[in-house]
């Protein structure tokens, strides 16, 4: 049967990159590994003819002789004894055949350590605690390592959680790993445990952990606290706890990113002749004055009574916008109705509009961009 172009069996072009061929053959191999395919003829065929292929293509000197003079040019050069080097090739797949470590004897014999699970909560900040940051005592219920307990390595793997297996195919020496049947991949079986513990002498604990929480933090924000989740069994590395943050709605105030709004209502007669109000803000009651003639939508500025930024390289702080509402009565005694229509005439009364200032929604639109 005639042989295939190799650069057909690669899927590539001649003047394919040395990289180009490498990952062209990567993906093959991993498409048609034998053990990804046991008992599968055609799969094995595949693989052999990608590893041939790979192994003119990949050699510059090869590949020259075989641009120049075809399969005819690399003889017998062009089956699997040829000085083929699988293992640079095959470095980078870890795992992916279900812990396939290459050809060879080159195994990890590190034993295994195992890691904790990572543990979710939700916590509940109002405003105030979001500016000023908080340290938040929180009890967790989470997974530790039972007193009393004992263990050793697994004596079917000596600790690395694989059992290994070397066999001989027409490529050389195959070495693939599978979990080990007595540990379940552990590394370590235990040998004493409390009668309330589980299978990994593991119980469920109520903890106290403290947590701070930083100035700035906002809704959907998540938080991580390096080791505080579950423990690993066989004292191995504790999971995360990761917090998420949920902010408490204020009853007066919205929160904008680090700004802070406030809708303040007045009368006509203030609007008029001016005023002092008192507004809230993060830190309590505040005195603001109002100018007398001031405007419907008018947006007063209170530097730096926002939120500060969560930033570490940012110094800022939002401002507190108050947004003024001048609110129309609905109902007037007949003096008041006639004072308003002996003056709805008056040129005071007549608005005077300045079209080269901005709308009220040119404004808004701008605090929002």
């Amino acid at each position: 049967m005639n042989k295939r172009d190799y650069y057909e069996v690669l899927g590539l072009q001649k003047n394919a990159s040395s990289q180009e061929i490498k990952k062209a053959y990567r993906k093959l191999a991993i498409k048609y590994h034998p053990d990804k395919n046991p008992e599968n003829k055609e799969a094995e065929e595949k693989f052999k003819e990608a590893a041939e292929a790979y192994n003119i293509l990949s050699n510059s000197e090869k590949r020259s002789r075989y641009d120049q003079f075809g399969h005819q040019g690399v003889g017998n050069n062009s089956g699997f004894g040829g000085g083929m080097n699988m293992e640079d090739i095959f470095d980078s797949f870890g795992d992916i055949f279900g812990g396939f470590s290459g050809f060879g004897n080159r195994g990890s014999s590190r034993n295994r350590v195992l890691r904790g699970s990572n543990l979710r909560i939700r916590i509940k900040l109002n405003l105030s605690e979001i500016c000023e940051g908080t340290t938040k005592k929180i009890k967790v219920k989470k997974l530790v390592q039972a007193n009393n307990i004992s263990f050793s390595n697994c004596d079917m793997c000596n600790g690395t959680g694989q059992i290994t297996r070397v066999t001989n195919t027409i490529l050389g020496q195959m070495q693939t790993s599978s979990t080990c049947p007595k540990c379940s991949g552990k590394g370590k079986v235990i040998t004493k445990k409390p009668i309330e513990a589980d299978e990994n002498g593991m119980i469920k604990k109520d903890t106290l952990t403290e947590i701070e929480i930083p100035a700035g933090v906002s809704e959907g924000m998540q938080l991580k606290i390096p080791n505080e989740g579950n423990e690993a069994p066989f004292e191995g590395v504790n999971g995360d706890l990761l917090v998420l943050i949920e902010e408490e709605k204020h009853e007066e105030l919205i929160r904008d990113s680090i700004n802070i709004h406030y809708d303040l209502y007045i009368n006509i007669s203030e609007a008029i002749l001016g005023t002092k109000k008192q507004i809230p803000t993060i830190e309590g009651k505040v005195e603001i004055n109002i100018p007398s003639g001031i405007q419907n939508g008018k947006i007063l500025r209170l530097q730096s009574k926002g939120i500060p930024d969560i930033n570490e390289y940012s110094r800022e702080r939002g401002d507190l916008l108050v947004h003024v509402n001048v609110w129309t009565p609905k109902k007037v005694n007949e003096q008041q109705k006639k004072f308003f229509e002996e003056n709805k005439n008056a040129e005071e009364f007549i608005p005077k509009v300045d079209r080269s200032e901005k709308s009220f929604f040119e404004k808004i639109k701008e605090m929002f961009n």
